[in-house]
């Protein structure tokens, strides 16, 4: 692994919104009694008045922090990616997207990573869901570094935003000088001339893992970072596929209506190019230990490898 440092994104979400509470008196946050859980236990330890606990009603809380945004305010919704984009969608959809409100939505405990709360708690749609919504920005950080730069820069953007966020600790991917965070534009996290891996959050570390271990047997595989699932870096995914003729998408979601989807929808419109969609298999998760879930899952280094190297 590059680096040994390791945090949870939900931590780094927690984090990030009170340094971002401290610069902006405009900036609330919502839970739905999950606060110890999503991390907004820091915001509220920081900033009690402007954090609302909301119970267990994350329709509620959405319908609320649509109220504020039309007075000036900036809330971040909070709670488990399931609960957030899978039981409130009908009021994300409709009293935000719809009017395309400044509200920003943060889901954590996303993924099969969650582990031993099972498939009822592992969302593996959400990006689906959010991405379906028009004006909807959706991003998945990959560490630390980028979900704090992405806190910043969805309050910076005019309207709503799905943040995801992960339970498990992952390795910090982004700690270097030339590191800059852009809504909508990819990053090459390393360079190659065989195979593109286009991937983000939890997956990018393993994924730069599976490219060493692809490496080693002859294969260069460049790994593309792209945190920002909607917009897509159109530009980036269509110079990869002229550059290596053979993309793979890697990600800890189903592989129906997320990062592949979307990588799908452009390449067979603009430049058809063979896609191998490497995630869930439109399957739900299970109970476990999250590393042993990601390993029976085929999402980790090792996995990840050999699915490509089977598939090249």
């Amino acid at each position: 692994m590059l680096e040994t440092k390791k945090i949870a994104t939900r931590e780094s979400y927690g984090n990030a919104l009170v340094e971002l509470g401290k610069e902006h008196d405009d900036v609330l946050v919502l839970d739905a009694d999950l606060a110890q859980a999503t991390k907004t236990c820091t915001f509220k330890k920081a900033f009690p008045e402007r954090h609302i606990d909301c119970g267990i009603a994350e329709a509620n809380m959405v319908g609320i922090a649509a109220g504020l945004a039309t007075c000036g305010k900036v809330p971040f919704v909070s709670s488990f990616a399931m609960f957030v984009t899978g039981r409130a969608y009908e009021q994300v959809r409709n009293s935000i997207g719809y009017p395309h409100l400044n509200v920003k939505i943060g889901g954590t405990h996303a993924g099969i990573s969650v582990g031993e709360d099972g498939a009822t708690h592992q969302c593996l749609e959400d990006i689906a869901l959010m991405r379906a919504i028009p004006g909807m920005t959706v991003i998945c950080p990959a560490d630390d570094i980028e979900t704090k730069a992405a806190i910043k820069a969805a309050y910076e953007l005019n309207g709503p935003v799905y943040l995801r966020f992960g339970r498990l600790a992952v390795p910090v991917v982004n700690d270097r000088e030339d590191y800059k965070f852009e809504i909508g534009k990819g990053v090459r996290l390393r360079e190659g001339s065989d195979l593109t891996i286009i991937t983000y959050g939890l997956c990018v570390a393993a994924c730069l893992e599976a490219a060493e271990i692809l490496s080693k047997a002859g294969c260069e595989a460049e790994v593309i970072n792209m945190h920002t699932i909607k917009p897509l870096d159109e530009e980036l995914v269509l110079e990869c596929a002229e550059k290596t003729k053979r993309i793979f998408t890697v990600e800890e979601h189903s592989v129906i209506g997320g990062l592949g989807s979307a990588v799908c929808d452009l390449l067979s419109e603009k430049l058809p190019t063979k896609v191998t969609r490497i995630g869930i298999n439109d399957v739900f998760g299970e109970s476990g230990p999250a590393q042993e879930l990601i390993h029976k899952y085929g999402l980790d280094g090792e996995g990840i490898a050999k699915q490509i190297w089977q598939n090249k």
